[in-house]
């Protein structure tokens, strides 16, 4: 039995979406691309950690880079 769960995206959060998977289809050669849910999972920690600004540690800059460059934002 297959179970399907869908995720119900909010308008910003569907455009990020879309415009992940475009920039996906040039800089992502050889990455795999998220999925919707592993998208939005890491879309709400880089919006987190990107509100934060200067107040994030040295762990949370690293992270930040990190989902940054996953997210093709950086």
């Amino acid at each position: 039995m297959v179970m399907l769960t869908f995720l119900a995206m909010d308008p910003a959060t569907h455009k990020r979406f879309l415009d992940y998977r475009e920039r996906h289809v040039y800089f992502g050669s050889g990455k795999r691309q998220l999925d919707a849910r592993e998208f939005a999972i890491a879309d709400v920690e880089h919006r987190a950690l990107d509100a934060k600004g200067d107040a994030r540690t040295d762990e949370e800059e690293a992270r930040f880079a990190e989902v940054s460059a996953v997210l093709f934002r950086d």
